[in-house]
């Protein structure tokens, strides 16, 4: 079975986003960003890939899923596809065209596809976000990566979007850098009240 893992970054508030969707206030400059490109290089979008040296076959992942507002920041940048390296599915019930034949649109229940997509063969699967996503996947999802950047926001896309249901999640390491950024991972536990 494959893994669903939600690597994100994150604000101290728990924002992946500003409110609009955008994101270009996380820092991509400092000592964490050497251990990002060497334990995740595949997350790293087409156009950073080669300026940065990344080449090579995929290290964790071999999928991406995302929303809609995840995806159109690149699509706003020219990118018919941020991830051609990766089989990339787009959540969405407004487009109906794919840009690129990388790209898959879904617009059936997330939760229900994502299960189908781990019963696949493959490596990893990647959830980028956002927070709906994230939300509606939460039962899915085996691990957490957080970026947790040295940043507060107040307002924005938050981490999870998602009514009230607390899920537990195991550490499973942490590894801190001098630029503030700290990134945390978690396994999956079982939502609180249930065995």
């Amino acid at each position: 079975m494959r893994k669903l893992t939600y690597y994100a970054a994150t604000t101290l508030d728990g924002f992946v986003a500003d409110p609009a969707g955008g994101f270009d206030f996380f820092p991509v400059e400092g000592d964490h960003m050497g251990y990002l490109l060497r334990e995740f290089p595949e997350t790293f979008p087409v156009h950073a890939r080669g300026p940065l040296g990344i080449e090579g076959p995929p290290k964790h992942f071999d999928a991406v899923v995302m929303g809609r507002r995840t995806w159109e920041p690149a699509r706003d940048a020219g990118l018919t596809s941020a991830y051609p390296h990766l089989r990339q599915y787009v959540f969405t019930t407004t487009m109906t065209q794919a840009p690129d034949e990388t790209v898959t649109l879904v617009a059936t229940d997330p939760l229900e596809y994502v299960r189908d997509l781990k019963r696949q063969e493959g490596l990893g699967i990647w959830l980028c976000g956002g927070g709906s996503l994230a939300g509606a996947l939460l039962p899915e999802i085996d691990e957490l990566v957080l970026k947790v950047n040295p940043i507060v926001v107040g307002d924005g896309i938050p981490l999870f979007r998602r009514g009230f249901e607390p899920h537990r999640f195991t550490r499973l390491e942490t590894k801190t850098f001098d630029s503030g950024v700290t990134v945390c991972r978690f396994a999956s536990g079982v939502p609180f009240g249930r065995p």
